[in-house]
C-alpha cells in the first residue's frame, strides 16, 4: 500500500535537502512545496504546525516538524 508524501521546504534547508535525498534513495514518491516561494503553501504549514519551522513531512495527511528518518521509517513501514 503506497502512502501519501508531501515535504514543505525552502531551497536553503539542509534538513529539507537530507530528507529528499532520504526519499530519493529510498524511492518515495513525495510532493514538494517551496513555503519560500509560495505564500499560500507557507499559510498551509502554518495551519497545520503552528509554526513555519522546515521542513514540515505529511504522511498521509500526518504532519512532523522536521526531518526524523527513524519517524518517517516507522510512518512509511518501511526498511530502514
Amino acid at each position: 500500500m503506497s502512502k501519501t508524501v508531501a515535504i514543505y521546504s525552502t531551497p536553503t534547508c539542509h534538513f529539507c535537502k537530507e530528507a529528499k535525498e532520504f526519499f530519493a534513495e529510498k524511492q518515495i514518491e513525495y510532493t514538494e512545496h517551496d513555503v519560500a516561494s509560495d505564500a499560500a503553501k507557507r499559510k498551509e504549514i502554518i495551519d497545520l504546525t503552528g509554526q513555519l519551522g522546515v521542513p514540515v513531512i505529511v504522511i498521509d495527511g500526518k504532519a512532523t516538524v522536521g526531518f526524523d528518518r527513524d519517524e518517517v521509517v516507522e510512518k512509511l513501514g518501511i526498511a530502514a
